[in-house]
């Protein structure tokens, strides 16, 4: 089970995240592109990702994960943080940070997802 915690560690770990908190969620953007979302509340998290991967996470694991919504040839996914591993976390939103960030940004960075 990944905690808000370890959320914030891997998401904080991401070259040129800004974090901003408001009264209902804290959002996450990369120079200025949004990539997730978390609600306290419910500890979830909203991810960017592709069409492809929403549906397949939603298909293999209703329980902890389920579609947000779609848009611009993107689909988010809301994940539950009682329901997934750290790791998997970590795979998780460096792809929504990776969808997100400037080419250039992302080939400065390793690939932690690995």
């Amino acid at each position: 089970m990944a905690t808000s915690k370890q959320l914030f560690k891997i998401v904080d770990a991401l070259a040129e995240v800004q974090r901003s908190s408001g009264q209902q969620y804290d959002t996450f953007r990369v120079r200025g592109k949004v990539f997730g979302y978390f609600w306290p509340r419910t500890q979830t998290v909203g991810l960017k990702q592709t069409l492809s991967e929403q549906q397949a996470l939603v298909a293999e694991r209703p329980d902890v994960f389920e579609e947000q919504f779609t848009a611009g040839g993107f689909g988010w996914v809301v994940v539950y943080l009682e329901g997934v591993e750290a790791d998997e976390l970590r795979e998780l939103v460096f792809e929504a940070w990776r969808l997100s960030a400037p080419d250039e940004l992302v080939a400065q960075v390793p690939d932690l997802a690995r």
